[in-house]
């Protein structure tokens, strides 16, 4: 299972049990977009070989709001 936690600066992963930080720049580099416009889903291809992507993709922005 695979844990994201949202903030301003970046994203703190659980992933398989190991926790890890994505800085803000890191995520934008790898997606080539504005941080805020994101997707939780987008984030979870960085983190997953294979994510199991359920529900609606979420943008960052909307979810710090």
């Amino acid at each position: 299972m695979t844990t994201l936690a949202f903030d301003d600066d970046g994203v703190d992963v659980v992933y398989e049990g190991t926790e890890f930080r994505l800085e803000q720049d890191l995520i934008e580099d790898a997606t080539e977009k504005s941080y805020y416009d994101v997707t939780d889903h987008e984030v979870l291809q960085i983190v997953a070989e294979q994510p199991n992507l359920q529900g609606e993709p979420r943008r960052i922005g909307d979810i710090l709001d």
